[in-house]
């Protein structure tokens, strides 16, 4: 259908499997990959660890064009805020993370966050959290970009700590019930 032989495809699926995006099941194909809810939380662990080392080398190296592209995306989220658009909501929350991020111009832990994100990004959890803790989360990213505008670093990284806590606590709520998640593992006799 797209013109592309086997061979790059096959290597590509590799790619995904090795990422953590796609699971293949001899005999029965590839699909995305789930994550358990435990998964999940680990992988916002990473998630804040990467976004920790980068915050303050993010400050000092920041552009104008850095600080006004924040301040874009802020503004973007507040209107997905506004029309209640929780997908808009996760996809720019994403962008919001990396834009205070990318200053720092630190090319392998920016790949590295960039991957923990592509592997929570089939949950959604933006899509899934109450409106309300969307308003929270938000709250705490005006924090974040006020230290990040003032190039505050200890600011900021106590505005992202707090922030952190507060989405590892929504992130611990989401449900099980919607198929979001994986089966957790089975323990198998030994």
């Amino acid at each position: 259908m797209f013109g592309v032989s086997r061979i790059p495809v096959r290597e590509s699926l590799k790619t995904l499997i090795g990422e953590g995006l796609v699971d293949h099941r001899p005999n029965l194909g590839y699909r995305v990959a789930q994550l358990t809810a435990a998964e999940l939380r680990e992988m916002y662990i990473v998630r804040e660890v990467l976004e920790t080392a980068a915050l303050p080398i993010a400050v000092e190296q920041a552009t104008d064009a850095d600080r006004a592209h924040l301040i874009e995306i802020n503004r973007q989220l507040e209107a997905s805020l506004t029309e209640d658009d929780s997908r808009e909501y996760h996809r720019l929350s994403r962008e919001f993370h990396l834009s205070l991020t990318r200053p720092s111009r630190m090319h392998r832990l920016l790949h590295m966050l960039e991957s923990a994100w592509n592997i929570t990004e089939p949950v959604q959890p933006m899509v899934h959290v109450a409106g309300s803790d969307r308003a929270s989360l938000h709250d705490d990213h005006a924090d974040m970009i006020a230290a990040f505008l003032d190039r505050d670093s200890d600011a900021l990284l106590r505005a992202a700590q707090h922030h952190h806590t507060r989405l590892n606590s929504v992130i611990s709520t989401l449900s099980n019930d919607h198929g979001l998640f994986a089966d957790p593992p089975t323990e198998t006799p030994g």
